[in-house]
């Protein structure tokens, strides 16, 4: 046996089990925390995987099977036009009003399908950090000057977060971009516009399923939120024919897999969560059909299920610990949260810092931050630290980093998130120093 091999194993088990050995269990702080975990997993659980994450898993998964290559690598590959592929990564949050989370799938996606790093990682910011909602959500609850500040920094953050990464590891993409093979656009496969609303039905039903309550009972948003089971139903409707049609699955087949769904919207319409389970459920039959042309159907499902059963795990650990070391909202973990409230009083650079790294690996579902500052605010909070914790928080989490990791390795991974706690916290000292 060498031993220098084997010291590195030896000393995780001296580790781990000195860790366990002098565990506090009987603190209440510590029991507090354990139990702040189970329910902030059992929360995650219940409001993002069934809503967002498995759509997300379906889009990704689509995108692996149905967006060729050739359009991947021509609108965001490491030799597109610049203008144009950052441009389109920077603005997508306005169509994917979804958390750091739900981007993941997404992200994986269209980065395995050869997109550049530079503007992969300006769409995996953007993707939860541009919210129209959460813009006026922030602007009407936080006031118009942090609103404005929240849109402009989130659009520039995406391009310069996007450029600096490219620019960090250019010579990796340099590399990439002379391996990457050229590829013609595949004249026999099916009408752009066919996909596209194939895409917008999917993204329709993900978006709108999971669109959030304002506070306010009357106006536009209010509308969206009152209605918006029935615009995922229609998407959803949409969704059907299209695979009926397009995709050849035939009308008999969606009928049979579509009956539980419909029942259950008619039995229990008070819990329209059910009958998104059976509809997806249903989605899941259909995508594993390998009778289909060329097999896509059960291609599609392979590549979701991969998706899921790569980046779930990892959510769930970092769901997990973040609970125990920062609780739910409006809850407390290990760490109290009058520590937290003592260190983002004023503007200081500390005060700033320390707002952009809680907000980067705290996990906040799309739209709760706006709730949550307003409550630091008036605990004294600072504008600037404030504004630091919205450009950081809803773009990163401790969940989201280990999935990161996992896409495009440690050292990326270490650089992105710091680019993101760096630009929030240089935001908030300007911002805090103006207003």
């Amino acid at each position: 046996m060498d031993i220098k091999t084997e010291w590195r194993p030896l000393f995780w088990i001296i580790a781990i089990f000195s860790i366990c050995f002098y565990l506090p269990v009987e603190l209440p702080r510590v029991q507090g925390a354990v139990l702040e975990a189970l329910h902030l997993a059992k929360w995650y659980a219940r409001e993002h995987v069934l809503l967002c994450l498995v759509p997300a898993f379906f889009i990704a998964g689509a995108v692996a099977v149905f967006v060729s290559q050739a359009a991947v690598m021509k609108y965001l590959g490491p030799n597109a036009r610049k203008i144009l592929a950052y441009g389109v990564a920077a603005i997508s949050g306005t169509i994917l009003a979804v958390c750091s989370c739900t981007i993941l799938p997404l992200f994986a996606g269209i980065y395995r399908m050869g997109a550049g790093l530079g503007p992969a990682c300006a769409f995996l910011y953007s993707g939860p950090a541009i919210n129209i909602l959460a813009m006026v959500l922030t602007a009407r609850i936080l006031g118009p000057e942090m609103g404005i500040a929240r849109a402009v920094g989130a659009v520039i953050f995406a391009v310069v977060i996007g450029l600096l990464m490219h620019f960090f590891f250019r010579h990796e993409e340099a590399e990439k971009a002379a391996a990457a093979p050229v590829m013609m656009d595949d004249s026999d496969g099916r009408p752009l516009w066919q996909t596209a609303l194939y895409f917008a039905a999917m993204v329709g039903i993900l978006v709108f399923a999971n669109w959030g309550k304002t506070d306010q009972p009357s106006g536009l948003w209010h509308a969206i939120y009152v209605s918006k089971w029935y615009i995922a139903s229609g998407c959803s409707i949409a969704l059907a024919l299209m695979l009926a049609t397009w995709f050849q699955l035939g009308f008999l087949r969606i009928l049979l897999t579509a009956i539980p769904a419909v029942l259950m919207a008619i039995i229990q319409p008070q819990h329209p969560e059910l009958a998104f389970t059976f509809g997806v459920i249903g989605l899941s039959m259909l995508s594993n059909l390998k009778s289909t042309r060329d097999g896509e159907m059960g291609q599609w499902f392979e590549e979701s299920w991969d998706f899921a059963k790569k980046i779930l795990p990892l959510l769930l650990i970092g769901v997990l610990i973040a609970g125990v070391l920062l609780g739910r909202p409006g809850e407390e973990g290990l760490i109290p949260s009058s520590w937290i409230n003592s260190l983002v009083g004023g503007n200081s650079v500390g005060a700033n810092l320390f707002a952009s790294v809680f907000g980067a690996f705290m996990y906040f579902a799309t739209l709760t931050e706006v709730p949550i500052l307003q409550g630091l605010l008036g605990a004294g909070m600072g504008k600037g630290p404030a504004l630091a914790l919205l450009l950081a928080g809803p773009a990163l989490s401790l969940p989201n980093m280990l999935v990161i990791r996992s896409v495009m390795g440690s050292k990326k991974t270490v650089v992105f998130v710091l680019l993101v706690v760096t630009m929030a916290t240089i935001s908030g000292l300007l911002y805090g120093a103006i207003f």
